[in-house]
């Protein structure tokens, strides 16, 4: 596999430095530039981010004196020297989907952690494990930018990885309803405990936006790709109600789920155990050898013994029981800022490039 020239835009921000860890010594990635907002354009790395630097493992020594790009005026001069960009601004909705497609027109291909995109049509939102084929939607959007190389991808939102992954496989048996509550960290809001101390024993019944993408984003990973875009599925049915909880990182769900021909336990537990996806086929560098980990113990799983399994992107999955108004219930759990964040989307890009969708 050649070496990709990436770039990091929004290099700063707490999922932009976990880019820049994951592809720090990544087999197929190497870190090309680095850039953000004009604010932040002309420092060295380590200037622009000072004290918000919000990782556990230290700034990488080979990034601390790269010059930070300006990611607007410097977008001809960015993606003219790499083969992709990794996205994860801070800026509004519709200013992130005109940058991503200027890109995108530039013939970079962006590979973005950013909502703006995820209901373009013709822009494909993956969790790679379960719907890798609506990569091939990549061939229309780019028909509509006119570009040979570049198109706009996007992972799903973080909270989705949590429980989508336990639910996709299901499938079969007919969903027909799921409820699911889930309980996210803070660096789900790009925040640590230091710069927001009110989270400390502490917890907010709300956060903005997420339940509508909770119950809308899996419509479309369960759709299909017809006439050049993706329609969304009319079904399940998700209703999910979002609460911010004081932990670090990793985002819980409880699930509860009605299906059309109700399975028996040891059939879910099976389906769970032997589930592969395309990057497992593939032996993706970051791919876990087992997605969906499913555990006994009645305490389990809990965010601080499994956020970390297979360095953070495996889903952990437990209380499998019956349920007295659903069918079944069940618990799920992910670590957000690398499988739910940066690590989906670096896993996102190993896909494509394995597929030649980046060449």
């Amino acid at each position: 596999m050649k070496k990709y020239k990436v770039g990091i835009i929004g290099a700063t921000g707490m999922v932009g430095q976990r880019f820049v860890l994951l592809n720090e010594n990544h087999p197929w990635f190497e870190i090309e530039l680095l850039a953000a907002s004009a604010r932040s354009a002309g420092k060295t790395y380590e200037e622009a981010v000072g004290s918000r630097w919000a990782m556990t493992k230290p700034m990488p020594e080979s990034v601390k004196k790269m010059q930070v790009l300006d990611a607007t005026a410097d977008m001809e001069k960015i993606a003219k020297s790499v083969d992709f960009v990794f996205c994860a601004v801070d800026m509004k909705k519709d200013e992130i989907r005109a940058l991503e497609e200027a890109y995108a027109r530039l013939e970079c291909p962006v590979i973005s952690n950013n909502s703006a995109h995820r209901f373009t049509p013709d822009v494909p939102m993956i969790i790679p494990e379960l719907n890798p084929e609506h990569a091939e939607v990549i061939h229309a959007q780019r028909k509509r930018l006119g570009t040979k190389r570049g198109f706009v991808a996007v992972k799903s939102n973080c909270s989705l990885q949590s429980y989508v992954p336990a639910l996709f496989p299901l499938n079969d048996y007919g969903i027909k309803q799921s409820l699911v509550c889930t309980y996210q960290a803070i660096s789900g809001a790009g925040k640590t405990f230091e710069r927001w101390p009110e989270m400390v024993d502490n917890l907010i019944p709300y956060i903005g936006g997420e339940e509508e993408k909770s119950e809308q984003e899996p419509l479309k990973i369960w759709g299909k790709v017809e006439d050049g875009v993706i329609k969304n599925s009319a079904s399940p049915k998700i209703t999910a109600q979002c609460l911010r909880v004081p932990v670090s990182d990793g985002h819980t769900a409880a699930v509860f789920v009605s299906f059309d021909k109700k399975p028996e336990i040891e059939e879910i537990l099976n389906i769970w155990k032997n589930f592969k996806g395309r990057p497992q086929e593939l032996e993706l560098p970051s791919a876990p050898k087992q997605f969906l980990n499913y555990f006994t113990e009645e305490g389990m799983p809990q965010i601080k013994l499994q956020r970390e399994l297979e360095n953070g992107m495996a889903i952990s999955i437990g209380r499998l029981r019956e349920d007295t108004q659903y069918d079944y219930k069940f618990v799920c759990m992910s670590h957000n800022t690398l499988r739910g964040a940066a690590g989906g989307a670096v896993l996102l890009a190993e896909l494509l490039c394995a597929e030649g969708y980046i060449d």
